[in-house]
């Protein structure tokens, strides 16, 4: 369904924006993106994070985590007003209707694209429309200090306003007959609207080149030019199954996180966004993690999406041939490996800090990897990928290795220091193994298939005698542990196991681990951080893959009510009053829904 800018889908009830000590819920931030970064926007008109020109760059705007220094561009009434926001269609383009007591306006926001998709430069436009009544908006373009390293400067030239942080030199473009002053730091304005008017209020960027500064109607004519190039992407979506407004709204948050000059698929767009308030869990996720790259691929292909599974999976493996032997658990958006992390003089989201650049789990043994790894290839096989020699050869010393490291400890999915014989990693290293040495019978892979499916099945039983628990009646976090892991739910969508034991499981996970629909991750983080959002997701599909349809069906509809409105989906959930923790638009929230929804729409199909 194509909706028109005056009717933005999923529109936010029409309420007062509110902010405690500068920052706004994380709730309230929508997203918009041109393949290369994304925008956060808060429902009061502010961009609060803007990594410019590259989703993993320069935080030129980054209020989100500094109100005072981070910088924002604003855009807002002057006069107390109330907000109705939504995206416009089956977009990542956002509309929002401003009321003041003096009139109403409607503000789109876009990061444009071009004739072939991507612009070679930053577009951020924001079309102020006059609704009703005269209403006076106040706007600054405002960059920050990219979290306490740069010191960004602003003036007047013949060419117009320009800012400069660093390599990065950005243009402020408006319309009309505009008023605005060049400060130090920042430019800014002030305008009226009436009834039918139209205003434009752009920020163009590039980094390291020279700048292209388009005139006022290129910009507003490129708006309309993105929203038909997003509704034409929405359009070519292949689902016709239960949940359909939540599982598009997925796929558009997914092709977001979607960095275009490579293919690869971040984690998400911020960094140290805290898993708990109080501080010390806050990590940088613009990274792609094997992980996540094999489950949107999983979603992708499901929806019908092969051009960026091609161009997903083509980087992946030209990728972990040029840092092999070893599979790194995630790699730069640029195909590099991480260089360990740096902290910001910055106060962080709520003041709990620390505000990170990088991640140092690079360095960890992670075993879930491998089956990442296979399971990416072998979807794409199914789907008529056929593979080149060079990556065969790869793929079959990689099944070796795994033969080997499937008994060693490792930090597991959830990246912990204190390496364990973790159940996830050895279902992870089983499904490698069956995948590579199915590959291997059908033609696809080189190697000995029969030893590939011997230390499977080795991994299986090692996984029924060590962790299982008895007393628990269920899959352990580790061997020796009666500890709890609602990541071990994922052994249903391997195939690992969809018995008795699995479905015990579940009960066990969500007795233990469950707050009404939401799971945290493994014993003990209920006092530590919020719930793990995919992890409900995840319940979801072992609930279908053992049978339990109702139940599965129950579960879906009680989470997407926890998480309906046109905010993006963050990484986890605080059971005590609803707010989002984390960083945010989260891949593996959003792909463990569309994952979760195909799982039911297989199941009650007979596919599963």
């Amino acid at each position: 369904m194509t909706v028109s800018p005056e009717e933005p889908a999923g529109a936010h009830a029409d309420e007062r924006p509110t902010r405690e000590d500068g920052f706004a819920p994380l709730a309230d931030y929508a997203g918009i993106g041109d393949g290369r970064s994304v925008a956060l926007i808060a429902r009061d008109g502010s961009i609060d994070w803007w990594a410019v020109p590259d989703l993993h760059g320069v935080p030129a705007f980054a209020a989100l985590l500094d109100p005072e220094d981070g910088g924002r561009v604003a855009l807002r009434p002057v006069e107390p007003f109330t907000a109705e926001r939504g995206y416009v269609g089956d977009t990542n383009v956002v509309a929002t209707e401003f009321t003041t007591p003096s009139g109403r306006v409607r503000v789109t926001d876009s990061l444009n694209t071009g004739v072939a998709g991507r612009l070679p430069w930053s577009e951020l436009v924001r079309r102020v429309e006059g609704l009703d009544g005269s209403v006076e908006l106040a706007w600054d373009v405002a960059p920050g200090t990219a979290l306490g390293v740069l010191a960004p400067w602003a003036e007047e030239t013949a060419s117009g306003a320009l800012l400069a942080l660093d390599d990065t030199t950005m243009g402020v473009r408006f319309s009309g007959e505009q008023g605005h002053e060049v400060t130090g730091r920042s430019v800014r304005g002030s305008f009226v609207t009436s009834p039918g008017s139209r205003s434009l209020l752009a920020v163009v960027a590039t980094s390291g080149e020279p700048l292209y500064l388009p005139d006022a109607e290129q910009l507003d004519a490129r708006i309309e030019r993105t929203i038909r190039g997003w509704q034409d992407w929405s359009d070519t979506l292949s689902w016709s199954g239960s949940w359909e407004k939540a599982v598009r709204r997925a796929a558009l948050a997914l092709k977001l996180l979607l960095y275009s000059p490579t293919g690869a698929i971040a984690a998400a767009a911020t960094t140290s966004l805290p898993e708990r308030l109080e501080g010390g869990k806050n990590w940088d996720y613009r990274y792609t993690w094997v992980r996540d790259t094999a489950y949107t691929l999983d979603a992708f292909v499901r929806l019908g999406l092969h051009e960026e599974v091609h161009a997903a999976v083509s980087w992946l493996l030209a990728t972990v041939e040029r840092h092999g032997p070893s599979l790194q658990p995630f790699y730069t958006l640029d195909g590099e490996l991480p260089a360990g992390s740096r902290r910001r003089d910055a106060p962080g989201y709520r003041r709990s800090a620390p505000v990170v650049d990088g991640n140092d789990a690079a360095g960890q043994l992670q075993l879930g990897p491998y089956g990442d790894l296979f399971q990416t290839v072998f979807l794409c096989v199914q789907e008529g990928h056929v593979l080149d020699m060079r990556t065969a050869r790869l793929l079959a010393d990689l099944a070796d290795r795994c033969c080997d490291d499937w008994q060693r400890r490792d930090a597991g999915m959830w990246e912990l220091h204190d390496e364990q014989h973790f159940t996830l990693s050895k279902m992870s290293c089983w499904q490698a193994l069956d995948r590579a040495s199915r590959l291997a019978d059908s033609g696809h892979l080189p190697g000995n298939p029969g030893r590939w499916r011997a230390e499977a099945g080795r991994a299986r039983d090692w996984v029924a005698e060590h962790c299982w628990s008895e007393r628990r009646q269920a899959y352990t976090l580790h061997a020796g542990t009666d500890e709890l892991d609602a990541g071990v739910l994922l052994g249903a969508r391997f195939g690992f196991d969809r018995g008795p034991r699995m479905a015990a499981t579940i009960d066990a996970v969500r007795e233990e681990l469950g707050t009404g629909p939401l799971l945290h991750r493994y014993s003990g983080m209920q006092e530590e951080e919020g719930a793990f959002l995919a992890c409900s997701f995840w319940a979801v599909e072992a609930l279908a893959f053992t049978g339990r349809l109702e139940d599965a069906r129950r579960l879906m509809d009680d989470v997407l009510a926890l998480t309906d409105g046109p905010g993006l989906l963050s990484e986890m959930i605080d059971p005590r009053d609803g707010s989002l923790l984390g960083n945010l638009p989260q891949a593996l929230s959003y792909l463990a829904l569309v994952n979760a929804a195909c799982a039911v729409d297989e199941a009650e199909r007979g596919e599963a």
